[in-house]
C-alpha cells in the first residue's frame, strides 16, 4: 500500500451520478452541479446532500425548503460541467446553456426537460445544515424521461474528470 493523501479521497468514494439541483427563490430558478449527495432510505425515498452556504442555491433551499433533483445522462456532460463552473448570483443559467424546463407537479422549481429523471423534492431535515451544511430530502414526486433508453450517468472523479456509467451485471440478490 501506499498512502493517498487525504485531499484525494473523495474522488475514490463519491456514491453516485453527478445530478443537477434546481431551487426556486423569489420566482426565479436557479441551477447547480453537485456530486455531494447519497440515498438514506428507501421508501419514502430519502436522500441527504451537501450545498455549500458559498453555493447560490444554498439561500434558496434553507428558504423555501424544496427543490428538483435532475440526473442529466452523457449527452449533457458539457453543459453539466459549465453550470457547475458559474454562479446563478450572476448568470442565468438556463438561459445562458439553454436549459429546457417543465412545470413541477408539487415544488415552485422546475423540472429540467432534457435530463432522463427528475426528483421533486421537500426538505425534511435541516438539524445538520448549520454544521454541515447537510439537507435531508424526501422524493415527493419522481419522473422519468421514457424516450431515453438506458442513459449512461456521469461520475466524478475530481478536477474535471468523470467516469461513465459502464456495463451492468445483475447477481443474485434477496428482495425486500
Amino acid at each position: 500500500m501506499k498512502e493517498l493523501p487525504l485531499a484525494q479521497v473523495y474522488q475514490v468514494i463519491e456514491p453516485g451520478p453527478v445530478v443537477l439541483l434546481v431551487t426556486a427563490d423569489n420566482s426565479r430558478a436557479n441551477v447547480m452541479t453537485m456530486s455531494w449527495h447519497m440515498m438514506m432510505e428507501f421508501t419514502p425515498p430519502r436522500v441527504a446532500c451537501i450545498v455549500s452556504e458559498a453555493n447560490h442555491s444554498f439561500a434558496a433551499l434553507r428558504r423555501t425548503r424544496e427543490c428538483v433533483i435532475a440526473v442529466p445522462a452523457r449527452k449533457l456532460a458539457a453543459t453539466m460541467v459549465k453550470v457547475g463552473n458559474c454562479s446563478g448570483a450572476a448568470v442565468d443559467k438556463f438561459a445562458r446553456f439553454g436549459l429546457r424546463t417543465a412545470r413541477a407537479a408539487t415544488v415552485a422549481p422546475p423540472l429540467l426537460a432534457d435530463c432522463f429523471v427528475n426528483l421533486e423534492c421537500k426538505v425534511t431535515d435541516t438539524r445538520m445544515v448549520r454544521r454541515y451544511n447537510l439537507f435531508v430530502l424526501e422524493v415527493v414526486k419522481a419522473w422519468r424521461d421514457p424516450a431515453q433508453k438506458n442513459p449512461k450517468t456521469l461520475h466524478h472523479r475530481g478536477y474535471g474528470r468523470f467516469a461513465v456509467d459502464g456495463p451492468v451485471i445483475t447477481l443474485k440478490s434477496a428482495k425486500p
